[in-house]
């Protein structure tokens, strides 16, 4: 029913290392990322798209926490979303959608992934997001501030983004025919005019960027760990 692509095709250049092997909680970042979705229920298939030199470690890495709802591993491009258009050529012919989520994002839970595919279900679209709560500001190429941002109503896009299967093949279609570049799934489907319903998160759901991103990502899975025992 639900086909879901990790976007796995990142260099790592600002972690000076490739994150997504890093460990935490005793495993690589990505075993984290992938278990979510495996546990999933609506879930039927995963597609990692990643570099080519990383497919053999995923593969062990897949094998041996005997993960059984891969089905390929597959090279990415140059950019995001043709990371993304490279999944969607292996999507399943039975998948009634798509969810599409970043490798780096190591907290996501199978929780969060089946209550944005309630909203998908509904809307046909929906993807996890946060309420913006900083004060944010505009700044000119000296780092000199020039503005404010008025806050309200402002979410911070998150992964997993979940589309009606056609409603994502359709968006990427006019990415490609118009060669634009969109930074996100859910930027190629506003395009059409479609509305995407927010599911907003109530759970931490950080991207791995930099490496202190890795012992606070280690600390929180530890503390879920401990609560479920």
């Amino acid at each position: 029913m639900l086909s879901s692509i990790i976007v796995a095709g990142g260099s790592s250049r600002r972690m000076g290392f490739d994150k997504l092997f890093a460990v935490i909680a005793g495993e690589p970042v990505i075993a984290h990322t992938i278990r979510a979705f495996e546990r999933a229920k609506f879930v039927t298939e995963i597609i990692v798209v990643t570099r080519e030199q990383r497919h053999d470690e995923i593969r062990k890495i897949t094998s041996g926490a005997g993960f059984k709802k891969i089905r390929a591993i597959v090279p990415g491009g140059k950019r995001r979303q043709d990371s993304v258009r490279a999944g969607l050529a292996r999507v399943g012919p039975d998948a009634k959608y798509v969810a599409v989520h970043d490798a780096a994002r190591p907290l996501i839970t199978s929780a969060q992934i089946e209550r944005s595919f309630e909203q998908c279900r509904v809307h046909g679209a929906a993807a996890l997001a946060q309420p913006v709560n900083d004060t944010i500001k505009r700044a000119d190429t000296d780092l000199l501030v020039v503005g404010s941002v008025d806050r309200h109503q402002l979410y911070a896009m998150q992964t997993p983004q979940m589309f009606e299967r056609k409603l994502i093949e359709e968006a990427y279609r006019a990415v490609y025919a118009e060669n634009i570049v969109v930074t996100d799934e859910v930027s190629a489907v506003e395009r059409l005019g479609r509305g995407i319903a927010l599911v907003l998160n109530d759970d931490f759901n950080l991207k791995i960027t930099y490496p202190r991103d890795l012992p606070l990502a280690d600390f929180i899975l530890r503390e879920r760990e401990a609560d479920h025992r």
